[in-house]
């Protein structure tokens, strides 16, 4: 009997644990490029000064969390290179950064627990109906409803390709929809020359059951959705 396909998965986990309250991680939180910029601050020397795709290059993702009650803020970064977070000031950090490597070998069947922080968007047409007509304007999901209907049509059945009709990309694993938890998160700005910039985000929850290996990495690996690099699309997995 031919074994069921198989996809291993390898990164780096930083876990940073920070004060809300220092002046240095206060601003990353109410300037979405200021977080980005805290985030790549600990990759720097890999790739070339100013290149264009040095995020993906490195596989950089993350997600934050903050209890503002307890004045704290959780960073998860993932890479596929390991962080240096020595040049963040002691003072804005509460504990020791925690670097771990992930090592995970999937398989079909495989019952996953996961969250992940998405923009969830959708084109929506602009002008005349024509057959040729460019893709229209990215608009964001601001509904519970529709942020669960956006995470479903990424799922993908066993079975089925990695690429929907519609050209959607899945994400190697199904769930019972029901079983979804969605939550809206405050928006993220940033003011100064990148005012404008507006991210829609929103938390998913629940299980997974891994149906293609090799997608569920591809999709771990690069991050579902957009604005990945404002710490959006990270799939995090146990």
């Amino acid at each position: 009997m031919t074994k069921p396909p198989a996809a291993r998965f390898v990164a780096t986990h930083s876990v940073l644990t920070m004060d809300a309250r220092h002046p240095y991680t206060a601003k990353s939180l109410v300037d979405a490029q200021d977080m980005h910029r805290t985030v790549m601050s600990g990759f720097r020397g890999w790739v070339s000064d100013g290149d264009p795709d040095a995020r993906a290059q490195m596989g950089v993702l993350s997600t934050w969390s903050v209890d503002l009650k307890a004045g704290a803020l959780v960073l998860v970064v993932q890479s596929r290179v390991p962080g240096d977070w020595a040049g963040i000031p002691r003072g804005a950090l509460t504990d020791k950064p925690h670097v771990i490597t992930v090592d995970r070998t999937f398989h079909v069947g495989d019952s996953l627990t996961f969250r992940t922080v998405v923009n969830p968007t959708h084109s929506r047409p602009t002008g005349s109906p024509a057959p040729d007509r460019a893709r229209g304007r990215r608009t964001a999901h601001t509904r519970p409803d529709h942020v669960k209907n956006w995470f479903v049509r990424r799922l993908q059945p066993l079975g089925d390709p990695r690429r929907a009709s519609d050209g959607v990309v899945r994400i190697g694993a199904t769930t019972e929809e029901e079983t979804l938890g969605v939550r809206m998160l405050p928006t993220v700005t940033s003011p100064g020359p990148h005012h404008g910039l507006r991210i829609v985000r929103a938390e998913i929850r629940g299980t997974l059951t891994v149906t293609d290996p090799a997608a569920l990495v591809e999709s771990m690996s690069q991050g579902i959705g957009h604005a990945r690099a404002y710490s959006c699309g990270l799939l995090l997995t146990r």
